[in-house]
């Protein structure tokens, strides 16, 4: 019998189970996040919002490398956007600056995080559906950026020491908004389909080492920047989508 049950246990690489492990390493990031955010560390929180926006791109691909992607693994990703995204920044902007708007800061954490979490649910099931919608665009503002786009108080007061601080309400007012474009009908550009012509490739990638090397040197300015240039995006993207489904 010992044998026989031996002998029926599936074995599995140990290596396959490297992905998930990035996956647990991201959820790990924003927990710890929160935690630092509310002893007032927030520079430091949002460096830990950076690293799991890297670890998320970086759980999936390694996956697919492996061949060891797995219903479980696609859950746990899932999961680790919720809280890294739609939970962790909701609540450093909470410690940071909305616990002087009472009521209304918490009111707009909530929201925050009920939009990200419907938004990872209908991309979750546009995934899974006969009928998804066009690769090329994302539906709403997806949750890694949205986390970057709701820090951009901080990012702003960081960059900007000389200007006077926003108001909190102001600040929850504006999280709300990131929250209403990530669950909104609004297309956005997705980085995973876009193609490129082969001779552009190192263009592209001394572009990336650039980006790279002023977020080292630069963080809080290159990350404003990044916030606004994503946010003129939208309106490329609205038209490139317009334009698309005009063809079709």
């Amino acid at each position: 019998m010992g044998k026989a049950g031996n002998a029926m246990r599936k074995e599995l690489p140990l290596i396959h189970l490297f992905p998930n492990a990035i996956t647990l390493g991201a959820i790990c990031a924003g927990l710890t996040a929160i935690r630092l955010s509310a002893v007032g560390a927030v520079d430091l929180a949002v460096a830990l919002i950076i690293l799991a926006c890297f670890l998320d791109g970086l759980d999936g691909r390694v996956a697919r490398a492996l061949g060891s992607e797995s219903l479980i693994g696609a859950e746990l990703d899932s999961l680790a956007d919720f809280l890294n995204f739609g939970i962790a920044p909701a609540l450093i902007l909470y410690f940071w600056a909305l616990q002087a708007a009472h009521e209304i800061g918490w009111i707009a954490v909530l929201s925050y995080a009920l939009c990200c979490v419907l938004r990872l649910a209908r991309f979750n099931v546009g995934m899974k559906a006969d009928d998804a919608p066009d690769r090329r665009f994302f539906q709403g503002v997806p949750s890694p950026a949205g986390a970057l786009l709701a820090l951009a108080p901080v990012f702003l007061d960081r960059a900007l020491p000389f200007l006077p601080p926003l108001p909190a309400v102001v600040i929850a007012g504006y999280l709300v908004l990131v929250g209403l474009l990530m669950v909104s009908n609004f297309p956005t550009f997705s980085l995973k389909s876009e193609r490129i012509y082969a001779d552009h490739a190192p263009y592209v990638l001394l572009t990336a080492a650039a980006g790279l090397a002023a977020l080292a040197v630069y963080p809080w300015t290159t990350l404003a920047l990044f916030d606004a240039g994503y946010l003129i995006s939208l309106a490329f993207a609205f038209r490139a989508s317009k334009k698309n489904r005009s063809k079709t």
